[in-house]
């Protein structure tokens, strides 16, 4: 039987094709390979939720004031190792009335790890989430928005929800204030899941922009909602 041989350039081409495959997987915002990944609920109600990645931090009575003012809920994606570092702002956070999302234990990208190494970081999240008080559903963000197998099946065996984001104003070329808000007013629709990232230092921009997009968006008529409530809306 004649073996198959296949010239050196069509294996190049065919290699190049996988790693272009997989690296569109792991970086998608609308898809993974298994379970329940949200990035916008579809709904014609003007509803949108505003999430808030990594932390806690020293920021965060500066957050939870602000969001106090506003009178706005918030969705926290938490790292495990800062709330264990701050359990206080986590319970904080909690007593607000805020919901918390898992946003893995160490921050890192969980694409090619072990399931075990995946289940960890995943498991020891949600015990410090719930060292909190907080007692709602956990969603899941994966830092940043990267997973390609094992990460996707865990959380489908758990029957656990990967939450990415349609609006993301403050991700890139460092935006002041102004531009964090415009653009937030210009991407946001019915059922959008806002991305900002306002715990560390070099974010002040991202949080002066909160009273703004806020104020911004109720005169557009929108209603500020959990993650876990706006997925109560889905036509």
């Amino acid at each position: 039987m004649r073996r198959m041989v296949f010239p050196a350039a069509t294996l190049v081409s065919l290699i190049l094709v996988i790693c272009v495959g997989v690296y569109i997987v792991m970086n998608a915002r609308t898809f993974q390979l298994a379970g329940r990944l949200v990035a916008r609920v579809p709904t014609d109600e003007k509803v949108v939720a505003l999430t808030l990645d990594d932390g806690p931090s020293e920021h965060t009575p500066e957050v939870l004031q602000s969001l106090a003012r506003l009178k706005v809920p918030a969705t926290f994606y938490l790292n495990g190792k800062d709330l264990q570092r701050f359990p206080q702002h986590g319970a904080a956070i909690a007593a607000a009335g805020h919901e918390i999302g898992n946003h893995t234990f160490s921050h890192r990208r969980l694409v090619l790890k072990s399931s075990e190494t995946v289940a960890d970081e995943v498991e020891k999240t949600d015990s410090e989430i719930r060292a909190t008080g907080y007692t709602g559903d956990i969603t899941f963000r994966p830092p940043y928005g990267k997973k390609l197998w094992a990460l996707p099946a865990y959380l489908d065996r758990h029957n656990v929800t990967t939450v990415m984001w349609d609006v993301e104003p403050d991700s890139s070329d460092q935006p002041d204030t102004a531009a964090i808000v415009q653009n937030t007013l210009d991407a946001t629709q019915p059922g959008s899941i806002i991305l900002l990232h306002v715990m560390f230092d070099g974010r002040e921009a991202s949080r002066a922009a909160l009273p703004g997009i806020v104020s911004g968006l109720r005169d557009r008529g929108y209603e500020f909602v959990t993650v876990s409530e706006l997925l109560r809306h889905q036509t």
